[in-house]
């Protein structure tokens, strides 16, 4: 299990590692080879295939064709010399992005095959069991493709690439943000021996952005040191009022859409856990934080105080000899919390749903 783990450590690193070659890179020569060798290697694949030659030569038409507009996008619209930086980062994450198509193309026909082109027969090798699975995500492929359309709007497209440039993934840009009236709502706070974790469904862009990878509506963690969440803190953007990292949350920065609710539970702490927790929370406030904005995809953090939302409450959690599951700090899902709660020490406490609230 170990080298299993360590084996996709290393795989995930060398992703990464890619993907900031990539970003970094200042020609379009990488670009070239990869589009390059990933025609060659579904060419080679659709050729030595069982498909007829009519669906062999539609294919190998299609993944030249891709191969020229990837050529096409590469030399003649990402790397020009009037190019605004902002603007050349997204060309290149397009370009990182469409490396991927030919693959999809080909996922594309393997859907098409199972729902089409199969024969129902003692020797079948498809069940009518296989076939209700699919139907069943298909249709939720479908919802999220639904789902995607409004999330991947223009105007959230917008307010999250123009947030991109407030975040680091190298040095810590939030220093000092928690006041010192903070602080002391945390102490008075020590008489309730409890910590308070809180989900919510924002609305945000970047939370929607989320929720399509995630499959889930809740997409954000924080946590609080009393019930009235007076104390409510995690790692976020900053709403444009802060710098990205540990920042102190009110209640109303949760509602950003109609239906926005959040879950606030609760997990008993002795006082002295929870003083070094405060504590722990004193330090990252005096050293430095910053958001994680690109461990959401690569799952690696290059510094200790550079986390995303549920990174942190878990780690905070394992600080104060709390946590109540096993994983690694940096695949812990915001819903983690509720659903790998195997041993119930979480206790449910309220619900705020805001749509309510306007009603």
């Amino acid at each position: 299990m170990q080298i299993q783990k360590n084996y996709k450590i290393a795989i995930q690193l060398l992703v990464f590692m890619l993907f900031v070659f990539l970003l970094f890179a200042k020609t379009p020569v990488i670009y070239v080879v990869i589009y390059a060798l990933s025609a060659v290697v579904l060419l080679i694949h659709t050729l030595v295939s069982k498909y007829n030659w009519k669906i062999k030569l539609m294919f190998c038409s299609i993944y030249i064709l891709i191969l020229i507009l990837q050529e096409i996008y590469i030399t003649n619209t990402v790397f020009t010399n009037n190019n605004f930086w902002l603007i050349l980062l997204i060309k290149k994450i397009i370009a990182i992005i469409i490396i991927f198509l030919p693959y999809f193309i080909r996922y594309l026909h393997y859907i098409y095959t199972l729902e089409h082109q199969f024969v129902i027969s003692k020797n079948s090798p498809i069940t009518f069991d296989m076939l209700a699975t699919f139907n069943r995500r298909k249709g939720t492929w479908k919802n999220s493709m639904d789902k995607g359309k409004v999330v991947l709007s223009k105007n959230n497209i917008t307010e999250i690439a123009q947030d991109i440039p407030r975040h680091s993934y190298f040095k810590y840009l939030n220093k000092n943000t928690l006041s010192e009236s903070f602080f002391e709502e945390c102490e008075n706070s020590l008489s309730d021996e409890n910590l308070y974790i809180v989900l919510s469904s924002t609305g945000s862009s970047a939370s929607e952005l989320i929720s399509l990878f995630t499959k889930k509506v809740y997409n954000h963690v924080s946590l609080s040191f009393d019930i009235n969440l007076k104390t409510t803190i995690s790692y976020n953007g900053g709403e444009n009022v802060t710098l990205p990292g540990l920042n102190q949350e009110q209640i109303h920065s949760f509602h950003k859409k109609n239906d926005a609710s959040i879950m606030v539970y609760k997990i008993k702490s002795p006082r002295e856990n929870k003083e070094q927790i405060i504590k722990k929370i004193r330090e990252i406030n005096d050293t430095g934080s910053a958001y994680n904005l690109v461990g959401l995809v690569t799952k690696i953090s290059i510094r200790p105080n550079i986390m995303f939302c549920s990174q942190f409450i878990y780690s905070i959690l394992r600080f104060g000899k709390l946590e109540y599951f096993e994983s690694i700090n940096t695949k812990v899902k915001p819903t983690d919390f509720v659903e790998n709660d195997y041993y119930r020490k979480l206790e449910f406490c309220y619900e705020i749903n805001f749509k309510d609230m306007n009603g």
